[in-house]
């Protein structure tokens, strides 16, 4: 009587966990969903499609959410661009004025 208690109970934890399991979809099953719909959108076959789809699912800007760029990342990135000439403590004086200011 225990054994057949304990067997139901192990077999009911893993039917649990298995239909977890095939419920939760992992961000690559989303990622080749809209891949292959959209390779479908337009009509794709052969190496057209082969190609397409590896670009779809290695594209990494798709894969990372985007992040909003700080207001210090700007700054950065402005001061980076007036620096293009300068070298050396030149440029590291630049640098630490315009970040500053």
């Amino acid at each position: 009587m225990l054994r057949s208690v304990i067997a139901a109970a192990t077999m009911a934890v893993t039917l649990a966990a298995s239909l977890g399991a095939a419920t939760a979809a992992t961000a690559q099953q989303e990622r080749m969903k809209t891949c292959n719909a959209d390779a479908a959108a337009k009509s794709l076959k052969g190496d057209e499609r082969k190609a397409f789809m590896s670009t779809c699912l290695s594209d990494k800007a798709a894969a990372q959410p985007t992040k909003p760029v700080t207001a210090q990342q700007e700054k950065m990135k402005k001061c980076n661009a007036e620096a293009a000439g300068k070298t050396g403590e030149d440029r590291k004086a630049f640098m630490s004025s315009c970040l500053k200011g």
